[in-house]
Order: structure tokens, then C-alpha cells, then sequence
């Protein structure tokens, strides 16, 4: 049973990735998402349907790129604020013993990357085989460097087919130590992903997590079903403890085995990361999206905006992204120090911090291409058979210009078709709604004029997606 954990600030892969549109939503590397590249990942034959762990802000993201996959989940679970891994595994665990508490867990981050699919499937066989007979298995990445940015795991012993015991989880290393053990040959890196029994796991933590079990098993019991999804009660959720499950469980038990792993993984941890797993010339440059390298070595370059020319000259070590409201540029070997510039920017209250440009909606999405005092300008894309809800603004009138497909407009008590290039006018305080009837995305250009143009001057009457 794959559980994936689907949270993240989205600080590390800025100005790509942020709070609103955690990396593991966006196509890094290739036509399709980490997430729904992990789903697939952890799928088909010998796996059941995904249980998803993820925040209500994603929840809509989750369930609209499992469909795009052609993957429907198991469930969906909805924290109602992150508490770090350990409250998410034993959310999941007690859910699925409801079922069946004998099913083994794969958990797993959703936002890493492992190319070889059928040599991660053999080694969780290897895994199985100890979870079955009552482990609790961690998998350990051979190394390929001194990495100070993951933690790492020490054997007893060098690295060997088969799982092993494990003889203590190693916090991120400075450089030297980091060297050190990559010298010894007998340290993994620690992958954050794991296999044991249902079982196996809920012992464990009644064993050396007992204070979690109380507030997690209410927050489960007392979650209520919301389209489709299971939000976890927020009043018991919020007496569990903030903690990982290597802090909670697995640095404090006797029975852990590890299954060590060669064939490539990455969790795209900086950008230095996504420039070593993407396409490189002879001189190591990686591009993306219109970008052009002149006499360029060891260099990212990267436009994720549309019409956006990035344009790097004799530039060597450097990684530069470009977005639609926001442009990085930075020494590859500072990647790390990215989520410093994240910090900096909510100190003065810069939405491009946390604010995706793109802001997604269970019906599809929009982005603002003009805001000025006075008025605003935005893109709107709406799915088909999607519908926004039944609502009025108090400060703000809209003009809505049809692009692409067919809008179902609702304006007061008049309910019209209107097609590309026709437009209609949506005076202030008057209850309205648009639909999309069709079966290709609708796309329309709309325009706000008013004193106040904030997200928040809604006042809804219905919504389909039970939202405030």
C-alpha cells in the first residue's frame, strides 16, 4: 500500500517552486509532475491504490493530477496543518488498520526522483521479505559525493545485496565529516523512504511514540468525508506532536534493517540537484523553456515563462531561473542558501515569497497579467464540466471576454452561452457564475475595476467544491 506524503514550504526550488505550489506539483524534468511521476512510480501490478497525506491548500492539485495520471487514489487525507512526518505515517497506518493492519506501507516522498523504476520495484521485494518478518525497513542511497545536504545512515557493515542492520541515522554532516564517511564505505544517504506491516508500525509507535496515538486515532476517528477526501479533525490534530518519524520511531528502535540502493535518486533537494539530473552539453550547461547559453560552462538556465527569452553569456557555475514575476540568479555552489532569499522576501511582505503566479483552483486556474490602482487584468482557465461558485464582490466590477470555448455565464437572474470573442459585463454586487459546458478548457481575458481588487472580496452562495 503506497502511502505518499505530499507537503513542502516550496522554499528550495524558488522562485519554482513556493508555498502555494510545492515542487513535487511541477514538471522538472520532463512532461510530468514528481508527484505524478512518484504515483506512477508506486503503482500497477502488486500495488494498491495511493493513500495520499497531503494539506487542504493541494488537495484539488493532488486530485487533478492523479486524474491526468489516470490514477485514482485510495484516499486522500487532509491535514489540517503540518506536523511534520511522524503524525502523517500514523495517520495513514491507523486509517489503513481499519482495512486490513497486516497490509505492508510503502512510504514515501512524492518530490523525489529515481529513475530506474524496475530496480527500486527489486529492491522493495528485498524489503518486503524484511517487513513481512516484522522490520521496519529504511532504504539507504549509495553515495556518490560528500553531501552535506541529506542526513546519512551507518551500517555495520559495507553495503551488500540484501537488507542489513542499521547502526545509527547520522544528522547532515559538515564537509569534513561528510568526506569521512564517504570514505569509510559503510554510510548510505538517508532516502526518507520506508516499508514495514501496518502492525509493525503502530507497535512501534505505542512503544516510543505512545503520546502520539491519542490525539492521531481522534483526529482519524473524528475526521469527516468532504468530496471525497478525509479531512483529519483539526482539534486533535493540533495536541499531536510536531516530529519526524526518524525522531519519533525509527532513531529509538532495535528492529530496523536497511536496503541499500544504487541505481540512481535524487530529491531534487536545490538547483544544483535539478541541473545534475537534467540534460547537459559537452560544456555542462542545462537549459529549459527559451533560453539561450553563449560560451556558458556548468550553468542552468531556466525560463518557465512564456515569451521570456534567458540569456546567459560566459557565465561558469551559475544557475539562473526565470518566472513570470521573479528571476534567480545564483552561484551554483550557494543553491543551497536559495530558501535565505525566501525568508527576505516575506520580510518585506513580497507576495512572490509564497504566491505562486499561477494560483490553482479545484476548477482550473488564473494568473494576473496587469494590476494597477484601479484595476486588474487576469488569464482564466476553467476545465471542462468545471463551474466557479455562485458569488458577488462588493468593491469590484468584471468585464469577461471569451477566448477560447464556450463560458455558461450566470448574471443575476439571466443565464447565457457566450462564445469566443463575445464578452459580457458583471456590475458590482450582482450575484454571478461561470461554467464551462464544454469538453475543451474555456480561457477567458477578464477585467476588474474597482477600489478594492483582493481575492478575498467574495461573497459565496454556492460552490461545488464546499469551499468558505
Amino acid at each position: 500500500m503506497p502511502v505518499l506524503l505530499c507537503g513542502g514550504s516550496g522554499t528550495r526550488l524558488w522562485p519554482l517552486s513556493r508555498k502555494s505550489y510545492p515542487k513535487q506539483f511541477a514538471a522538472l524534468l520532463g512532461g510530468e509532475s514528481l508527484f505524478q511521476a512518484s504515483a506512477k512510480r508506486l503503482g500497477g501490478d502488486g500495488f494498491a491504490a495511493p493513500v495520499v497525506v497531503t494539506g487542504s491548500d493541494f488537495r484539488f492539485i493532488v486530485t487533478e493530477q492523479l486524474a491526468a495520471a489516470g490514477i485514482d487514489p485510495g484516499a486522500v487525507l487532509i491535514e489540517p496543518e503540518g506536523r511534520n512526518t511522524a503524525p502523517a505515517v500514523l495517520a495513514a497506518a491507523m486509517w489503513l488498520a481499519k482495512s486490513d493492519p497486516d497490509a505492508l506501507m510503502l512510504v514515501a516522498p512524492s518530490d523525489h526522483v529515481i529513475p530506474d523504476a524496475g530496480a527500486f520495484r527489486a529492491a522493495l521485494e528485498v524489503g518486503a521479505e524484511a517487513a513481512r518478518a516484522g522490520r521496519l525497513v529504511t532504504f539507504g542511497i549509495t553515495p556518490e559525493r560528500a553531501e552535506t545536504g541529506y542526513g546519512w545512515l551507518e551500517l555495520a557493515e559495507t553495503p551488500m545485496t540484501g537488507a542489513q542492520d542499521l547502526v545509527r541515522f547520522v544528522e547532515k554532516p559538515d564537509a569534513e565529516s561528510a568526506r569521512n564517511m564517504l570514505d569509510q564505505g559503510r554510510f548510505l544517504w538517508n532516502a526518507g523512504i520506508f516499508l514495514f506491516s501496518v502492525r509493525t508500525i503502530l507497535d512501534a509507535f505505542a512503544a516510543h511514540a505512545p503520546d502520539l496515538l491519542e490525539p492521531v486515532q481522534g483526529a482519524v476517528d473524528q475526521g469527516r468525508a468532504d468530496l471525497g477526501f478525509l479531512r483529519l479533525d483539526s482539534k486533535m490534530w493540533g495536541k499531536a506532536e510536531e516530529i519526524s518519524i526518524d525522531y519519533a520511531v525509527m532513531e529509538r528502535t532495535d528492529n530496523l534493517s536497511v536496503v541499500p540502493f544504487s541505481a540512481g535518486w535524487s530529491d531534487l533537494g536545490d538547483w544544483h540537484a535539478v541541473w545534475r539530473e537534467m540534460a547537459r552539453d559537452d560544456a555542462g550547461v542545462a537549459t529549459a523553456g527559451p533560453a539561450e547559453a553563449i560560451d556558458c560552462r556548468d550553468t542552468l538556465l531556466r525560463s518557465e515563462a512564456e515569451g521570456l527569452e534567458i540569456v546567459g553569456i560566459g557565465l561558469s557555475n551559475i544557475v539562473a531561473v526565470a518566472m513570470p514575476d521573479a528571476v534567480l540568479v545564483a552561484d551554483a555552489a550557494r543553491t543551497q542558501d536559495v530558501k535565505k532569499a525566501v525568508t527576505r522576501l516575506k520580510a518585506k511582505s513580497a507576495k512572490q515569497a509564497t504566491a505562486f503566479p499561477k494560483d490553482h483552483r479545484p476548477w482550473g486556474w488564473f494568473e494576473t497579467l496587469v494590476l494597477v490602482e484601479g484595476f486588474q487584468v487576469k488569464r482564466i482557465v476553467v476545465h471542462p464540466g468545471a463551474a466557479l461558485s455562485l458569488q458577488s464582490h462588493r468593491y469590484r466590477a468584471e468585464h469577461w471576454i471569451v477566448v477560447a470555448g464556450t463560458a455558461k455565464v450566470t448574471i443575476g437572474d439571466k443565464v447565457q452561452l457566450v462564445s469566443e470573442n463575445q464578452s459580457v459585463y458583471v456590475p458590482l454586487g450582482t450575484v454571478h457564475r461561470m461554467e464551462n459546458p464544454g469538453m475543451v478548457p474555456m480561457v477567458l481575458i477578464e477585467v476588474q475595476t474597482g477600489t478594492y481588487l483582493g481575492e478575498d472580496d467574495i461573497v459565496r452562495y454556492e460552490d461545488v467544491y464546499a469551499r468558505d
